[in-house]
């Protein structure tokens, strides 16, 4: 076979194993990068010799790998916009100093005690793995429906510890290979490439935004060639920052991106899909093609040793990382708690630890060894377990917040959103007006900007996730069509639709969905101030000094048990009001015996009272 027929046969072979990765990794809900490096081996020269990376040569390998990182770090930087660092811009910031400090000082000592190699290599593997980048966090996040702080801040670090561990490493290769005496040598190298990349990529990102801008597209095209303008941007910002200096490209791609993401360009959503494509595309590719290039010798030749590694690293190092550096934060102690074990890494440490051990191996063929075995085995595991596990954590860890999703930022539907927050539950707007969607994004809620009865809109704002739907808008067209989505498309368990008009109660009815008249909520919250004003005062304060909590008992414990005996293990301030079981409806007495599924409804003085017995009740 000729040359380039084999060279065809290898990227046609790659790419259809990336597809296929991506697509168990869709139906598994686990992030693809575990598919794509099991399948890279199985196919490289070490296992059925089908794909040989030594094909593309070695400047043609540093080419694919180098413009490939480039795309695929400029499109997570172009996603982190102001408003979603401000979410956990004090975690984020720690984790990008303290717990990037942390990781690298901590896995150097450990690579240094256990494999006996120099600080300087040492160092190398410590600042390779800082990184954990967005092409593992952000699948994760995709099916792991943390509070938007949680996620902020495991996707910022991500984005900005890329660029940090590539520069980094670099500076401290150099030492490394050159053999200096004084490792300002590091600190010179990595200052050096960060300017670079700062420099270029405003550069680059503010001209090909001032472009967009300004220039006149033709209207046919006026998509595509957006789309074109801004991956040339990722390109042309790598490739200039890596023509400067060694690396700083892929500080100036994130720069580009960062750029390029928070600039009011025309098509911005189009694009973001578009490079979406792309990077999934480059990924996969790149991905296969490291793993192939792996030695299973390499792993084999760090023994136990590499697996005390990865337990360092994964139990020790970046949870100590994470709890210094969220210290009087927003975030709950279990949810630093589930950062602390969610720190895959990704494609910037596979991808440099594979080019520098090529060059490293002539001269110190065991400090390669150590280099690219250990970056690789802590791929592996941190990838597979803490990607295929951490929807497991996230809910042993009870930090799932219910997601509720209400229409209409208006009076009605901000008030919801206060209440429903203050009972710590997710909640997440969606407005079509941009100057109501302003005033209540500064209010600090989550509000998406868009048609509600556009499908997609409601799925970017997390429908598909919901367990509760609100349409509470003043139209009833839009409330009517909300509601069918959410039923139909959506499958929502719960969905409440606000009638504006009596004469549309009976259209919502057909739907089946619970169906709120304005006009009659308003009479009988006056029949209820006349004729239970105690009531009616306590309820109009619910959600700030306390509530009532409907659950549904799944706690085992609890089954076969009197109120009485209840009683004693709920919370103080909450007593057990009402009991449905098999729909019917009763006030029970001291002596009532509960049955598995009856569903509880609870009055609680206080909010946290209140989440208490939900997760006694849930069995959390």
């Amino acid at each position: 076979m000729s040359g380039a027929a084999s060279l065809i046969g290898a990227v046609v072979l790659v790419v259809s194993l990336g597809v296929a990765a991506q697509l168990v990794a869709d139906w598994l809900q686990i992030p693809s990068v575990a598919f794509l490096l099991v399948a890279g081996v199985f196919v490289g020269p070490q296992a059925l010799g089908l794909v040989d990376p030594a094909i593309f040569g070695q400047a043609g390998l540093q080419a694919i790998v180098g413009l490939s990182v480039g795309i695929i770090v400029f499109e997570g930087a172009f996603h982190l916009t102001v408003e979603r660092v401000r979410e956990a811009s004090r975690e984020a910031l720690g984790l990008v100093t303290i717990g990037a400090f942390v990781s690298v000082v901590g896995t150097a000592v450990a690579v240094n005690v256990v494999f006996g190699t120099t600080w300087p290599v040492a160092v190398l593997v410590g600042s390779l793995l800082i990184a954990t980048g967005p092409t593992v966090i952000t699948p994760i996040m995709q099916v792991v429906p943390v509070r938007d702080r949680v996620a902020a801040a495991l996707e910022t670090e991500g984005i900005i510890n890329d660029v940090t561990a590539a520069i980094l490493a670099v500076a401290t290769f150099e030492f490394v290979i050159a053999s200096q005496s004084s490792p300002v040598v590091v600190v010179e190298a990595f200052v050096a490439r960060l300017a670079v990349g700062v420099l270029v990529g405003v550069a680059v990102g503010g001209g090909i935004a001032l472009l967009l801008q300004r220039l006149k597209l033709s209207a046919d095209n006026a998509t595509q060639n957006a789309r074109v303008m801004v991956l040339t941007a990722a390109l042309l910002a790598y490739a200039l920052g890596s023509m400067w200096l060694l690396e700083a490209g892929i500080a100036a791609a994130a720069v580009a991106g960062i750029v390029l993401g928070n600039a009011d360009i025309p098509h911005e959503d189009e694009i973001a899909d578009f490079k979406g494509g792309i990077t999934l595309f480059v990924l996969s590719f790149v991905f296969i093609v490291l793993a192939a290039q792996l030695s299973l010798g390499d792993l084999r030749a760090l023994g136990i040793g590499g697996l005390v590694i990865v337990i360092v690293v994964v139990a020790l190092v970046r949870p100590l990382g994470v709890f210094l550096s969220t210290l009087g934060g927003r975030l709950t102690v279990r949810e630093r708690m589930f950062v602390g074990a969610m720190g895959p890494r990704g494609i910037v440490p596979a991808s440099v630890a594979t080019l520098f051990a090529i060059e490293l191996r002539p001269e110190n063929p065991e400090a390669a060894t150590v280099l690219v075995g250990t970056v690789f085995l802590v791929i592996f595991a941190t990838v597979m377990f803490q990607g295929g596990l951490a929807r497991h954590f996230a809910q042993a860890l009870d930090i799932l917040p219910m997601q509720t999703l209400i229409v209409g930022a208006g009076r009605v539907g901000r008030e919801l959103a206060t209440r429903y927050e203050s009972r710590g539950e997710e909640v997440a707007l969606i407005d079509s007006d941009e100057d109501t969607v302003e005033r209540v994004r500064a209010d600090g809620h989550r509000v998406v900007h868009g048609d509600a009865t556009n499908a997609n809109v409601l799925e970017e704002a997390g429908a598909n996730r919901a367990s509760v739907v609100v349409a509470a808008t003043a139209d009833d067209d839009v409330n009517l069509l909300v509601a069918q989505l959410a039923t139909t498309r959506f499958d929502v368990d719960t969905v409440v639709a606000r009638a504006n008009q009596p004469d549309n109660l009976e259209a919502f009815e057909d739907l089946d969905v619970e169906t709120i008249s304005a006009g009659f909520a308003v009479a009988d919250a006056i029949d209820d101030a006349v004729e239970r004003p105690a009531l009616a005062h306590w309820l109009s304060d619910s959600g700030r000094t306390g509530d009532v909590l409907e659950v549904e008992l799944g706690n085992e414990s609890l089954v076969d048990r009197t109120i009485e005996e209840t009683a004693k293990k709920l919370p103080d301030g909450c007593l057990v009001a009402m009991v449905s079981r098999n729909g019917t409806d009763r006030v029970p007495d001291s002596d009532f015996r509960l049955a598995s599924g009856d569903h509880l409804t609870l009055v609680c003085e206080t909010n946290e009272a209140m989440q208490d017995a939900r997760r006694l009740c849930q069995g959390d």
